[in-house]
């Protein structure tokens, strides 16, 4: 009897080994896969005081000022940690100078247009918003570093632009579900916004 248990397992395990090794191994190419993403819910909350501008953004995300060189007061980023995305925020009071107007939709435009050398695709949509305003929306497509992009203006007082941007040299077909969840809560924000003077 204590022979058998002694034995048993060992003999099992020798087996099982056996067994394993035995098989042919299989030169198969596997498909490439990505990572699972798991996005959170979509949930919002109204930006502080302090700025010229209101509008919901995602719990998912922190509201930073931007600290570039060439940044404004009311620059924001709005970055989500987890997703290694930033929604770049610029607002400029063009206070009825119809040139800096001009210069600011020419900006808007040209930083649309530096991606044409990557973009498969660039579509632009004018909407209107539940406030009023009219925004044109542009959703861009290939490699590029920057897939959906909007700006608003009331062309008297108030310009305010949106790009998406992603912290990674990541394949966009790769963040295609990031992506759209960031897409969804860039228009959520363009939807709330309002202007306080």
């Amino acid at each position: 009897m204590t022979f058998s248990r002694f034995w048993g397992l060992p003999l099992l395990a020798v087996a099982s080994l056996v067994a394993a090794c035995s098989s042919a191994p299989d030169y198969t190419p596997k498909p490439k896969g990505y990572n699972r993403i798991d996005l959170p819910p979509h949930r919002y909350r109204v930006l502080g005081p302090g700025h010229p501008y209101e509008f919901e953004y995602s719990t998912a995300a922190k509201v930073l000022r931007d600290s570039s060189y060439l940044a404004q007061p009311d620059w924001l980023n709005i970055y989500y940690p987890r997703l290694h995305a930033n929604v770049q925020i610029t607002y400029t009071d063009v206070v009825r100078d119809r040139k800096l107007y001009n210069k600011m939709m020419e900006d808007a435009r040209k930083l649309t247009g530096k991606h044409q050398i990557k973009a498969t695709s660039i579509e632009e949509k004018i909407l209107r918003t539940p406030n009023g305003m009219r925004a044109s929306v542009f959703e861009l497509e290939g490699e590029v570093p920057s897939q959906f992009q909007f700006y608003t203006t009331d062309s008297t007082k108030h310009f305010f632009r949106a790009a998406l941007y992603f912290r990674t040299a990541t394949a966009n077909d790769s963040l295609a579900p990031v992506i759209e969840y960031v897409k969804y809560d860039m228009i959520k924000l363009l939807n709330s916004l309002k202007y306080k003077k």
